[in-house]
């Protein structure tokens, strides 16, 4: 019953792992936690949930995908972890505790989204976000030895330092040279100003 609980509000936003996905997860759990407190007591119960939990997390880790630079499933597969544990938990005849989590997984999976909305709406500064930056310059082949310790230096000075340095063929007589800088914060205005004095 708690199992049908999450996964309607899971079915009905369309998720990978639906009503009877989580259901049968509940359920699962649930009869897992049963027959090691039935069969072995209370040690035999912590031990069976034990491999619950992990045996749920190579479920859930098959909900997940990654498309391109977006990953995908990982609340799904957060519920269904949070589903065994209501299974585990009703198991163990701990029902009101069973009852409350499953509240809270609902209330995480609706009364959160609006707030996830909001956060997400609001604009992001350079300075917040973590990033990798690549700055190129094209130049003439026979200066790309020189251009790309000037680089260095200048990017340096700027208190960006390099990670690597690429040299790339653009014809016969031009390249690119290609800094990747290392893994840093760094205002947007900060880095066109620093471009627009490499460019001149």
């Amino acid at each position: 019953v708690l199992g049908v609980a999450i996964g309607a509000e899971r079915q009905y936003r369309q998720r990978s792992a639906g009503l009877r996905t989580i259901v049968l997860v509940t359920l699962g759990a649930a009869a897992f936690a049963d027959v090691g407190a039935r069969a072995y007591g209370n040690e035999g119960l912590a031990r069976t949930i034990a491999y619950v939990i992990s045996g749920i997390g190579f479920l859930g880790a098959g909900v997940i995908m990654k498309e391109g630079m977006n990953v995908r499933g990982l609340n799904t597969a957060a519920t269904l972890w949070c589903s065994a544990a209501v299974g585990a938990i009703a198991g163990s005849d701990l029902i009101a505790e069973a009852v409350l989590l499953t509240g809270f997984v609902i209330l995480a999976n609706t009364m959160l989204r609006p707030l996830v909305d909001a956060i997400n709406r609001i604009p992001i500064e350079g300075r917040s976000v973590e990033a990798t930056y690549t700055v190129t310059i094209t130049t003439d082949a026979e200066e790309a030895g020189p251009m790309g310790d000037l680089l260095t230096e200048h990017l340096e000075a700027a208190q960006l330092p390099v990670a690597e340095l690429d040299v790339v063929a653009r014809g016969e007589d031009r390249v690119e040279i290609v800094a990747k800088l290392v893994r840093t914060n760094i205002a947007g205005s900060e880095l066109d100003a620093l471009t627009d004095h490499l460019a001149t």
